[in-house]
């Protein structure tokens, strides 16, 4: 007589497991996803956004949205200064700059197009040694006029740069008049005393999103409200940071 084979039955599988394999081949659930892969497509590239127009408070405008930053790396610079009163000194600086990391291919102005800038800013210095300073700068830059890359002039005359300066001066000094907001709280068990000056461009319906720090009389630097938390550029300590902005929502409350 043959041997007698016995073949082990197939397990029936598992509701839960035969609901997952239609889910997986479900032709609904694929429309799903071939549109959000269509959506995806559509988006614009980031240079499409860098060019496109967009509006801030009615004003047009193209390039990087506002709330976007950049980081950029300084060569080996050129600074000179010369004293022409007790307080008051006459700078230069030339450098190149690079960006830290790479701009999106196709995007930004042409190669040759140029700006003018007016920089407020902060300077800390700290002396280390004979020969050697620490510094640091923490401020706000101003456009006061481009020039495009196929063109010989630049886009307002000088006249009309002297006028956007004499406004951006006013509003600074009508910042400055204001009174700042006075802070305390307790960091590392000790009693600290501070004043935020808001910078009024940043404010919306009572709501400022950066502000100008001073801790005991020395400028700290311009600490900014994220969604993430409040941050400031090359802050001393993460923890400080936090301890400001809690005590300016506190004032805000």
């Amino acid at each position: 007589m043959p041997a007698l084979i016995v073949y082990p039955l197939k397990k029936p599988m598992p509701a839960a497991a035969k609901k997952r394999s239609v889910l997986k081949k479900s032709p609904v659930k694929e429309a799903v996803r071939g549109k959000a892969r269509a959506r995806k497509d559509k988006r614009p590239s980031s240079a499409a956004s860098y060019d496109e127009a967009k509006v801030y408070e009615g004003q047009q405008y193209t390039g990087m949205a506002v709330g976007r930053s950049h980081k950029w790396y300084y060569d080996k610079g050129d600074w000179r200064e010369t004293k022409i009163t007790p307080d008051l000194w006459e700078i230069s600086y030339a450098v190149t700059k690079r960006r830290a990391g790479h701009a999106p291919e196709g995007s930004g102005v042409p190669t040759g197009t140029e700006y003018q800038w007016y920089i407020m800013a902060h300077q800390n210095v700290r002396k280390l040694d004979k020969d050697d300073y620490s510094t640091s700068l923490t401020g706000l830059k101003f456009k006061v006029a481009h020039k495009r890359a196929d063109k010989e002039k630049w886009n307002i005359s000088g006249g009309a740069q002297r006028k956007r300066l004499i406004k951006m001066f006013r509003e600074m000094i009508a910042d400055l008049e204001n009174e700042p907001v006075e802070l305390e709280f307790i960091f590392k068990e000790t009693d600290i005393k501070a004043e935020a000056m808001p910078i009024t461009a940043t404010c919306h319906e009572g709501v400022c999103m950066e502000f100008d720090i001073s801790i005991n009389n020395r400028h700290l630097g311009i600490i900014k409200r994220r969604k993430s938390g409040w941050k400031m550029d090359n802050a001393p300590d993460q923890k400080l940071i936090n301890a400001i902005g809690k005590a300016i929502e506190n004032v805000e409350k």
